[in-house]
């Protein structure tokens, strides 16, 4: 498998975590999307969005983290992001879409891009728009963790899914813009124990091959 990925992509990062956390060998295939590497000829014929990731298998190339991670689960079933009970599948489908569709991509770099460049708004308006958007996702998770997080290690139940390989990033992301995350304490709790497994860990920003 080769994984095109940018080291700071929220997207890519959650498929590095699901790789690691199914033990599947990969091939780190750098996209510096701030050299627009992702716009040439090359990418966007294997890849028309020309977004990261993308996932190459077996000649087939594959697009958008949350389908590239459904995948994974029938090439590696253990462990599985998406259970197969249909009302669990259910619930940790919500939540993974609840901050892939709902928060990440109102916070993307092309957003935050488009509307310092394009629309002219400042740095505090650009953070204004950014707290709001995660602080109105993460209080509908918070009350989600609640329910139905076990034992404040993962957000569905007592094993790891689609939902927790989510989170991780997003928690990154409200950390490096200083959003405050003292009312969402069993979001910082099961981030926290996820940020313990040597998976995670390895599938950081900081530690891929292109940060910097």
């Amino acid at each position: 498998m080769r994984l095109y990925s940018y080291w700071r992509s929220s997207a890519a990062y959650r498929v590095r975590i699901a790789l690691n956390l199914k033990q599947i060998e990969y091939q780190l295939v750098p996209v510096n999307l701030t050299a627009d590497a992702h716009r040439s000829d090359e990418y966007l014929d294997s890849n028309p969005q020309g977004l990261v990731p993308a996932l190459e298998h077996d000649g087939v190339v594959f697009s958008q983290s949350l389908s590239i991670i459904e995948y994974l689960d029938s090439v590696a079933a253990k462990p599985l992001m998406l259970p197969r009970n249909p009302v669990a599948r259910a619930h940790v489908a919500a939540m993974a879409q609840a901050i892939a569709c709902d928060i990440h991509p109102l916070n993307n770099l092309r957003v935050t891009n488009y509307l310092k460049l394009e629309l002219g708004q400042g740095p505090s308006a650009v953070q204004g728009w950014y707290s709001h958007w995660i602080e109105q996702g993460f209080t509908a998770l918070e009350t989600w963790a609640e329910t139905y997080s076990e034992k404040r290690r993962y957000l569905y139940g007592d094993s790891v899914s689609l939902a927790d390989v989510c989170l991780v990033p997003q928690v990154y992301n409200a950390r490096r813009f200083d959003i405050s995350l003292d009312a969402f304490p069993n979001l910082v709790a099961i981030d926290s124990h996820l940020q313990s497994l040597p998976e995670v860990i390895a599938a950081a920003p900081d530690r891929q091959a292109d940060a910097g």
